[in-house]
């Protein structure tokens, strides 16, 4: 199998007695012994004894072969949310002393998290500008960890990874993770510019629906062995109910991703034509300073549904525009049918910090539109209704 949908419809390589082409809900909690005597469970493809579902479920692991074809991984391990597997990830990975470089426009309970592991275990977290020039200007011997995201929330920032992977090295020293949420293996595979972990909120793109939480660590083989013994400990593995409802979601990623991106276009573009809109942060538009590096890098010419744009005007008259719009919902997160809308200041990016923010155009008069999967037309009049009140 190559075709992506091909590979997110039958990549889960699920067999049964029944012939089932769809993998069940095993809601099991529990598995025979093969050997009682000595204690041993039967094995999973990966050597892991099934026996217990704090460790292995059967319908989560038909998702984690999934994820991992799509990113090009050799691995892949579920978590019942996208910060489960980033606070799994940062607990396997850092030591005291080490020292984590990021940008310094990230989803803001990274920040948070780092923040608090950096207190307790005397790590050195340096933040500094989102692009692959500062963040190699950053790296040196005593770096363990480059964290970053594909395109940055929620300025949509896309970083060079072609740039990272031929400047750095990226080998055993500096473990550089690639939170590809934004982007989606539709259109990026950090793995390819030598990544050695990708993470995903799959409550986003994945799910697709706005009706599931979860996360996923993609990577090599030895890697997610040594990740999968933290999540056991730390008990953060994806429940069979919800990882049937990403796997089903996987399934029309690709189709839905493109609708997502070419719906976004068309608001990028309507929106940078209106005399009421300051600035709109998009990858997709020529004029974009981050258009090239998205070209270059991505798979297709596709963006993601993520537009972020600034009104003319204060925050009451942005709060204003916001609670005049009837289909794009008031709401967080990203990647679900229905087009959702938020002042980043109030939402993701609260707490970056301040100076921070006013580096990054993080302003008070910035929105953040999840454009979804609604006809485009009625997404555009919303949009033109709430500014031209």
């Amino acid at each position: 199998m190559k075709g992506f949908s091909t590979i997110a419809i039958h990549g889960h390589e699920h067999v049964d007695a029944y012939g089932s082409h769809v993998p069940p809900i095993y809601v099991s909690v529990v598995y025979e012994y093969v050997d009682q005597e000595l204690g041993l469970a039967k094995f999973t493809d990966r050597g892991t004894n099934l026996k217990y579902g704090r460790e292995e479920n059967p319908t989560t692991r038909a998702l984690e072969r999934v994820i991992s074809k799509l990113e090009g991984a050799e691995d892949a391990l579920a978590f019942n949310s996208g910060m489960s597997a980033i606070s799994t990830l940062f607990l396997c990975y850092l030591r005291p002393g080490d020292k984590v470089v990021v940008p310094m426009e990230l989803y803001s309970s990274v920040f948070v998290l780092l923040d608090h592991l950096a207190s307790k275990m005397n790590i050195r977290v340096v933040k500094v500008w989102p692009s692959a020039e500062a963040i190699v200007e950053a790296v040196d011997r005593s770096t363990s960890m480059i964290f970053i995201e594909s395109m940055t929330n929620p300025t949509n920032k896309v970083i060079d990874l072609e740039y990272l992977s031929k400047s750095l090295d990226l080998e055993e020293r500096t473990l550089l993770v690639v939170d590809n949420t934004f982007t989606t293996p539709v259109i990026l595979k950090p793995i390819k510019y030598r990544a050695r972990l990708v993470v995903h909120s799959m409550t986003k793109y994945f799910g697709g629906h706005n009706d599931v939480v979860g996360g996923v660590i993609a990577g090599y083989r030895k890697d997610i062995a040594e990740l999968w013994e933290w999540r056991r400990l730390l008990g953060g593995i994806l429940q069979p109910f919800e990882a049937y409802m990403v796997m089903r979601g996987v399934k029309t990623l690709e189709v839905r991703f493109e609708k997502h991106s070419n719906n976004a276009m068309a608001v990028a573009e309507y929106l940078a034509e209106h005399p009421k809109i300051e600035e709109v942060l998009y990858p997709g538009l020529s004029k974009n300073p981050y258009y090239s590096i998205a070209r270059r890098i991505f798979e297709k010419p596709l963006f993601g549904g993520v537009v972020s744009f600034k009104i003319k005007g204060s925050y009451s008259d942005v709060v204003s525009f916001v609670n005049r719009l009837r289909v794009i919902k008031r709401s967080p997160s990203l990647g679900g049918t229905e087009s959702l809308i938020v002042i980043p200041i109030k939402a993701g990016s609260q707490f970056i910090e301040p100076e921070h923010r006013q580096k990054l155009g993080i302003t008070e008069n910035l929105v953040r539109l999840s454009v979804g999967l609604e006809d485009v037309n009625d997404i555009l009049e919303d949009l033109g209704r709430a500014l031209n009140y």
